[in-house]
């Protein structure tokens, strides 16, 4: 049993109902996450509290919880684009701040999803930055993006049709077809790295799920690719050492084998961490 699958007795409650990768829907999602508090937060800082985000969820190893999710759609020109919450004014512990924040899917989505690790000190990360939102290819992973695209451009739906049967000699074919990219980086400082994937499976899910059918888009689906252990950068089918952690099909951070599913989606309760004053 993995950790994300222990709940409270008295709930009664499934949070997830795992055969998603088998090919079953999505189920509800409970109230209770993985949780953590970082104790590196400052008293200057502004949006940061205790937050409930939906994730990829983490299957082994040392991290604390799953990769935070980024809601995604696609354009009516056919390029993929994640969802940034909207821009609106709040107070919190008297004190009037801007945070990114909506309702989507049933569910309220904030930018401080994506608030750890120090993400949440990069300008990209503010809740009034400007940004198309548009997905770019980080090139480097994956042989095909790399013949498909040069650093920085748009990704499009067209380069995904063979997404049902695509393979790369890791973990099994047709499971879902990846590209490595940054989101919004456009004249930033520094890059959100992210991944994207289109998958049946997440094409059947969203049949069945409000989360779902809200968050991702003709089967395409994208995390922030930031490891909540200690900040590295993981992979998703590249290395075939997942294998020996039962992550062949996942994804799978090399530095101290923290793994995840990015099919199965769950809440992750944490303590983001504020942002700096503007």
């Amino acid at each position: 049993m993995s950790q994300s699958d222990k709940y409270p007795a008295e709930s009664g409650r499934r949070r997830f109902v795992k055969g998603v990768v088998g090919g079953a829907a999505l189920s509800g999602v409970g109230a209770m996450g993985s949780a953590t508090v970082n104790t590196l937060t400052t008293s200057g800082g502004v949006g940061g509290g205790s937050t409930v985000a939906m994730s990829i969820a983490q299957t082994g190893g040392p991290a604390p919880r799953g990769l935070p999710q980024i809601p995604v759609e696609v354009t009516d020109d056919g390029y993929i684009r994640g969802i940034w919450p909207e821009t609106q004014t709040v107070t919190q512990e008297g004190q009037e701040i801007e945070v990114a924040q909506e309702q989507l899917g049933g569910r309220t989505y904030s930018g401080a999803w994506f608030q750890y690790c120090g993400v949440e000190s990069q300008e990209n990360i503010a809740p009034n930055f400007e940004s198309d939102n548009l997905f770019r290819a980080a090139p480097g992973k994956y042989e095909w993006q790399d013949e498909t695209y040069e650093d920085g451009d748009q990704i499009h739906i067209d380069d995904f049709d063979d997404y049902a049967e695509w393979g790369n000699g890791i973990g099994d074919d047709g499971v879902g077809k990846p590209a490595s990219v940054t989101w919004r980086s456009q004249d930033a400082d520094a890059d959100l790295n992210a991944i994207v994937i289109r998958s049946p499976r997440i094409e059947e899910a969203a049949q069945n799920d409000e989360w779902v059918s809200a968050s991702t888009d003709q089967g395409f689906i994208a995390y922030l690719n930031v490891c909540t252990h200690f900040c590295c950068i993981p992979d998703y089918k590249v290395l075939e050492e997942s294998a020996r952690y039962d992550a062949a099909n996942g994804t799978y951070c090399v530095c101290h084998q923290s793994t995840y599913d990015p099919f199965t989606l769950e809440e992750s309760l944490f303590i983001a961490r504020p942002r700096p004053d503007e």
